[in-house]
């Protein structure tokens, strides 16, 4: 959640949601250096279960009505499934899923083709884009990839929010989400290219040899600054079709799961198929 021109509520909502981030950042971070890929993949798919659960009430507004309990046991499987078979257990997860689907529109007739779109959408939006952050965690030099993810996204919106909050002006997508400005997305952009642009200094610094060039760094960098403004305005827009403006209420001053996990959610997509574009070239 980022780019935004002031900041909502007052202290008590600021201490709200700097309390969560605190606990939510120290979690993330703990799981991804000491918990392994498999313990990382825990986190992910109850991260991801609970924002589907919230993705599925949001198009239950909208009278959709998508098999719960069917998108709930995917998105359960995916993350699990990648971190013990990598790319083959989320596809396979993926193709059951599928097929499953179709098996349970055919079963009964009150189902029409909006739920059963609705069900998958759920589960790929969520279980299946949250596996990819487990995919880089199983990569070489896993934990510090996916150290900046994570980190590249939280810079993303800590800029944003500061620059937007004080200098921004113009609005970026007023119809979709009124607060974000093209003030508070150039800054959040030009720090998430830096924290990427560290990441290969302090490998190289640390005697490593990165992976990656510098220039591909940058792109990583700006890439992933694109993903999370639309990751969130997706995510904000799913909510006003849908007259809501939170996910949920489980994490004070952020909402749902689905809100505090809008950006991460494609950026483990995009951050993923560029780092293995990245490594071939």
């Amino acid at each position: 959640m980022s780019s935004v021109t002031r900041a909502p509520g007052g202290l008590s909502s600021l201490g709200g949601r700097l309390g969560t981030a605190a606990v939510y950042g120290s979690v993330m971070l703990s799981v991804i250096i000491f918990a392994g890929t498999l313990g990382l993949a825990i986190v992910m798919s109850i991260a991801a279960v609970l924002a589907v659960i919230e993705f599925y009430a949001i198009t239950r507004r909208e009278h959709r009505l998508p098999n719960e309990v069917f998108g709930v046991v995917a998105v359960a499987c995916m993350p699990i499934a990648t971190a013990l078979w990598g790319q083959l257990g989320l596809s396979t997860v993926l193709a059951a899923s599928i097929v499953l689907s179709l098996i349970w529109h055919v079963a009964f007739a009150q189902v029409r083709a909006s739920d059963t779109a609705v069900t998958l959408f759920g589960a790929v939006y969520t279980g299946y884009a949250l596996s990819h952050l487990v995919l880089i965690r199983a990569l070489d030099s896993g934990t510090e990839l996916a150290l900046a993810v994570v980190i590249s996204v939280w810079a993303n919106d800590v800029f944003a929010y500061l620059v937007g909050s004080t200098v921004g002006r113009h609005r970026m997508s007023p119809n979709i989400s009124p607060n974000k400005s093209w003030e508070g997305f150039a800054s959040g952009t030009l720090f998430t290219m830096a924290t990427w642009g560290a990441v290969y200094g302090i490998v190289g610094a640390a005697g490593g040899e990165p992976v990656l060039s510098l220039g591909w760094h940058l792109i990583l960098g700006l890439a992933v600054a694109m993903a999370a403004v639309i990751g969130d305005l997706a995510e904000s827009r799913l909510k006003r079709e849908a007259g809501v403006k939170d996910s949920g209420t489980l994490l004070p001053g952020h909402g749902g799961f689905l809100d505090r996990f809008d950006s991460l959610i494609l950026v483990s997509i995009v951050a993923f198929y560029l780092l293995e574009w990245g490594s071939t070239l």
